[in-house]
């Protein structure tokens, strides 16, 4: 079996990464051979057979282990031979035992099939255990053990800390059915004010300019009644910055407002709903609201959904509330929103952020101690916070859910490959 190894190393190109394999053999009275992977070596350092499995040896018996899958779900197929010459199959009983992290161990038991023993069972991934393979020939009986680690690196507590590497227990979540919609941030009605003229007159006197910053109740007009010819005052209904200027001192102020005083703390997103979502959108959802790049995100509630639709769009408006202090967004940006119409709970879900690539899978880095290895995962539904998990993984495992690029750079360093 022509598997990769995983040298043990840190997170930090600082510390030291060493990794040891180890083959044993005995029976028909055979010296036991050790062979071991220094820090230079390369994984699948080993004697390989014809068919490019790993060849182990014991007096004139030799087995070679390999991991069959192309067109099938991954299974053992073992060769046999004696002074280098093929045997029958059917002359050879054979078992392998694997243990793998955390100590589950697989059984398996070989049955002859053309030229190879066959494992009855999938070898299923992660390739990455400690093999013990147990034959019988001839009436003599062989004992084989080695290493074969795919996917796994050991990293101590302390590097791992200061790799900013944190781990939690797989298991239930709830997976939010999500909606997503376009809109803009415009600033409530709350926090918008008109200054005007409570009668009409000219305008003796400005106290302020646009774009700049005044408080409630701050003096910013006088105007001349053209009824009375009394000079009245006219003050800031509230807090902000002029965002409009309309008259000069001198013209008549009548309808038309001489200042616009918006608030840019007080924002909303109004978001255009189609009809197929209508019914489905309400009051107090949760909407995550993100920049257009998505940069900038932060979640948010629906404070209302206005009942008329647009004639031209056939598009009903939701409001959600931005709190304050969200001040990446700002009045007239585009935005887009993902609303969280449902929710359903499944009985195993793992961090979105936690997912990698290994191979042709998406993975997360289950945790034993201070090793990490891969866990191949089938997926299920997936949202930004939890993607559900149909295989691969057992409820309960302790998996890093921050930091995980840097385990799998760790693995990838060492120059893991998947080999047969």
């Amino acid at each position: 079996m022509n598997r990769p190894y995983t040298r043990r190393a840190s997170v930090r190109l600082a510390l030291l990464m060493a990794s040891t394999l180890v083959l044993a053999a005995c029976g028909d009275g055979a010296k036991p051979a050790t062979e071991t992977e220094g820090h230079a070596a390369k994984a699948g350092d080993y004697e390989r057979g014809p068919h490019r499995g790993r060849l182990l040896r014991s007096g004139d018996l030799a087995i070679e282990i390999t991991i069959f899958e192309d067109g099938v779900e991954p299974e053992f197929r073992v060769y046999a031979y004696r002074k280098d010459k093929p045997v029958d199959p059917r002359q050879v009983q054979l078992s392998v035992e694997l243990t793998r992290l955390g100590g589950k161990v697989d059984q398996f038991s070989f049955a002859p099939q053309e030229d190879y023993l066959r494992g009855a069972g999938v070898v299923r991934e992660p390739h990455s255990f400690d093999v013990k393979v147990r034959a019988s020939q001839g009436g003599q009986s062989h004992q084989w053990t080695y290493q074969s680690y795919e996917g796994r690196t050991t990293i101590s507590a302390d590097a791992a800390k200061a790799g900013g590497v944190k781990t939690e227990m797989a298991g239930g979540a709830d997976i939010a059915e999500l909606v997503d919609m376009a809109g803009r941030v415009e600033i409530t009605p709350e926090g918008k004010g008109e200054v005007r003229a409570w009668y009409p007159g000219r305008v003796m006197t400005l106290r302020g300019e646009l774009g700049s910053q005044v408080r409630k109740g701050q003096l910013l007009a006088r105007v001349e009644s053209s009824e009375s010819l009394q000079t009245y005052s006219i003050f800031a209904p509230i807090s902000g910055i002029i965002v409009e200027k309309n008259l000069n001192v001198g013209d008549v102020a009548g309808e038309r407002a001489i200042f616009v005083i918006a608030d840019p703390t007080k924002l909303h997103a109004e978001f255009f709903v189609y009809p197929r979502d209508a019914e489905r959108v309400r009051v107090g959802q949760p909407v995550e609201v993100r920049s257009l790049s998505g940069d900038t995100r932060l979640m948010a509630l629906v404070e209302a959904v206005l009942p008329t639709a647009d004639l031209a769009s056939q598009t009903l408006m939701a409001h959600v509330h931005l709190p304050e202090g969200s001040a990446a967004f700002r009045p007239g940006m585009g935005v887009e929103g993902s609303f969280q119409v449902a929710s359903t709970r499944v009985p195993l879900a793992v961090r979105t952020r936690a997912l990698q690539k290994f191979r042709d899978f998406t993975v997360v880095f289950a945790r034993v101690g201070d090793t990490y290895e891969v866990r191949m995962l089938e997926l299920g539904r997936q949202t930004p916070e939890w993607t559900e998990v149909l295989g691969g993984l057992e409820p309960g495992t302790e998996y890093v859910a921050d930091g995980a690029f840097l385990i799998r750079a760790d693995i990838e360093k060492s120059g893991a490959s998947h080999d047969h």
